[in-house]
């Protein structure tokens, strides 16, 4: 089981009253910090105010950040967690991913749902839809997408979206490049996922509700004649969930990669201000049996 550091951006008010060069400088310096403590990749909410109520504080729109952090740091993987869909065409989507590869040298991954944040859509001027339109938005542009990251032109006409003989060059260096599709939805997300993903996100999921949710994963693998080994399943734990003990951080962790976990994605969120918030998080990792690389932190 790998371990992914998501750094602070100022979304869950990290960042609150900060100058915003102090900040992004401090978003830096943690993604580099993750690096050198040996986590496998750093992540993005991809989130445009802040949560639980949109303040005036910093948050750091997530694909210009992410593209800097890919200069910033040579070995880590970098991906959202995830991106909301429907704030951009999907055709400029997978061209902006593709250059992105390019840049941090075949490190990207695509994590991509259909969005939830009411607020945000609203305040920026995409209305609402009600949820299965945002699903059935979210299946049209994985379509699209995937014509676009792979090879020639692409053509596709759905509902919500459509391209017609699309040019993205260049093409991304990894081939495929992952798609990583997010949410906790049995019926349409999780069915997205096995048609279209290499791996899914469950969004919050305890040990004990995931290893329930496992059997019906495999199924939806299953009802489209794949492999359920073929499609990796990853956890996104929120922040507040480690407000326990080193120890029990510990027993939460070992309980993800005995259900087979392939990575856990998190912020410890201290390490807006401190680095031994995220070297205490690392060897937490480390004794649950969680693989990272050898750490070149100074003091580590």
């Amino acid at each position: 089981m790998k371990i992914g550091i998501i750094t602070p951006q100022g979304w869950t008010g990290e960042f609150d009253g900060w100058d915003p060069a102090r900040a992004w400088m401090r978003t830096l310096d943690v993604a580099r910090l993750a690096e050198a403590l040996g986590f496998e990749s750093v992540w993005l909410y991809d989130h445009l105010h802040t949560v639980p109520k949109p303040t005036e504080e910093i948050t750091f729109e997530s694909f210009t950040s992410l593209t800097a952090l890919a200069m910033a740091t040579d070995r880590v993987r970098l991906g959202h967690v995830v991106v909301c869909t429907a704030f951009r065409n999907p055709a400029l989507l997978a061209k902006m991913m593709s250059t992105m590869d390019v840049i941090s040298g075949g490190r990207m991954e695509l994590g991509i749902g259909a969005g939830w944040k009411r607020d945000e859509w609203l305040a920026y001027g995409y209305g609402f839809p009600e949820t299965k339109e945002r699903l059935d938005t979210l299946a049209d542009h994985l379509e699209i997408i995937k014509r676009m990251l792979g090879p020639g032109r692409a053509t596709y006409a759905g509902e919500h979206a459509s391209v017609e003989g699309a040019i993205n060059v260049p093409k991304p260096i990894q081939k495929p490049l992952p798609i990583m599709v997010g949410g906790n939805g049995p019926n349409v997300t999780w069915r997205l996922a096995a048609r279209h993903a290499d791996e899914l996100n469950v969004d919050g999921m305890k040990p004990d509700a995931l290893r329930d949710a496992l059997p019906v994963i495999r199924s939806r693998c299953e009802e489209i004649d794949r492999d359920p080994a073929s499609l990796a399943v990853s956890a996104h734990v929120w922040w507040e969930d480690w407000a326990m003990s080193s120890q029990e951080r510990v027993d939460r962790l070992a309980a993800y990669r005995e259900l087979g976990v392939s990575r856990v994605i998190t912020m410890i969120r201290e390490t807006n201000e401190s680095d031994e918030a995220l070297a205490t998080f690392a060897e937490e990792c480390r004794t649950a049996g969680a693989t990272l690389e050898a750490s070149t932190a100074l003091g580590a």
